[in-house]
Order: C-alpha cells, then structure tokens, then sequence
C-alpha cells in the first residue's frame, strides 16, 4: 500500500514538471542517501523517464539541483569541436561506443589523460573558473557535449579537462562564499591557469558572470552516475 501511495506522489510531482512531454511513463527509480562534504549530507534521487516521442530523460536531484540529462544526436557538433580524437578513434565514435569517461584524448595535438575513478572520489583543487556556451545561443541547432549529451547554456553542467565523465562537483566562488553543484559531462577549459568551466547559468549563479572568471574551490562529491 505505502509502495503505491509513493508511486502516486512521485506521478503528481513529474506531471506538474515543465521538463517532460507528457504521456510518459516511469521506468526506474531510486532513492539513495549519500554522500557527506565536510557535515552536508546529499540526498540522491533518480527518475528515468520516456516521452510520448520516445525521448529518454534522465533526471537526478542532488540535495537541492536538479540535472536533466538527454542524449544528443550524433549529427550535432561538439561544444569543443578542437577534440581530435578520444581513446584514439574520432570523438564521435568513441561516444557512440560509450568510450569516454576516463579515455584519453587529444586537442590541438595535446594529449590529456583522466584521472580514474578512484583518483577522481578524493579530488579537491583550488583554482580559477571560467565560463562557456554563451555562444552556442547564436547557432542554429544543438551542440553535443565531450561524452554526448545535449548541451545547455541553462543548465548546471561543467567541463573539466581530466575528471571522469561525468562526475558532480561542488563549486565555491571563494571570492563571495556561494557554492553549486554541478555535473561535469564536458571537457575543457584549454586555457592555461583555468582548472574548469561553468555553464552561463553556473556563473551566473556563483555571481561571476559579469567578471567572465573567479577563484573556485572544486571537489568532487559523486563520480560516474548516469
């Protein structure tokens, strides 16, 4: 009976989402607790969702964020059309075949290696944070982030030259105290000094959009969901 009542608590809340296409369906969900920086504990919830067109929507909340991850179409350009190759195959297809979490690729004859898994849960770095995308608001069409989802200027996501794709980070602007969490599905910034770049949205939240970058701490709260 408790099974059910949940279920049609969970139904209400997704049908009043502007983010699904209704009729849609529930195909999975789970509700982890996990999770600790420092004394915050993140609550994990996860929805895998199918649209009336067959779109399938992934979405997460983690403590307060919300992540709504969608596959982009293999015809779409890349944010960072610069990659020359990803575990030494063309970018594309090492995404079709679900090459691209830890793989080391190439841009601009340079080749970055990732850290692995294990590497990546104990990461902790202080730096300088940029942002991106803003661009891709003039070009017709969608562009495809490092490990093939939809990329959007609005959401929280991130590129990171050598976390795994993708991984959650918590970002504080060590210059005013705020802090969000978002996912790293994308690589760069190949900037010297930068150590990530955040979505239009990420910035603005963090109160750097104007300043164009920022001091940052960033560490890693979950690697490889989704």
């Amino acid at each position: 009976m408790k099974k059910w009542i949940i279920l049609n608590i969970l139904f209400l809340f997704l049908s009043g989402c502007t983010l699904i296409t209704t009729p849609y369906r529930i195909t999975k969900a789970t509700i982890k607790t996990a999770y600790d920086i420092g004394k915050t504990t993140y609550k994990v919830t996860k929805f895998t969702v199918r649209t009336a067109v067959g779109t399938v929507k992934v979405i997460y909340k983690i403590g307060k964020f919300t992540f709504v991850v969608i596959k982009a179409p293999l015809k779409w350009p890349l944010t960072h059309p610069e990659i020359q190759s990803i575990d030494n195959m063309p970018p594309k297809e090492a995404i079709r075949l679900g090459k691209v979490k830890d793989s080391p690729y190439v841009v601009m004859g340079k080749r970055y290696v990732p850290m692995t898994v294990e590497e990546a849960r104990h990461y902790r770095e202080v730096g300088y944070a940029s942002w991106y995308g803003y661009e891709t608001l003039r070009q017709p069409g969608g562009h495809m982030t490092a490990d093939g989802e939809v990329f959007d200027p609005h959401a929280l996501t991130a590129a990171h030259k050598y976390l795994p794709l993708p991984t959650y980070v918590k970002v504080t602007n060590l210059e005013n105290g705020r802090s969000i969490i978002v996912r790293v599905n994308d690589r760069g910034p190949f900037v010297e000094g930068r150590i990530i770049d955040l979505t239009m949205e990420g910035a603005r939240r963090l109160g750097y959009l104007k300043k164009g970058i920022t001091k940052v701490l960033v560490q890693t709260i979950e690697v490889g969901r989704g």
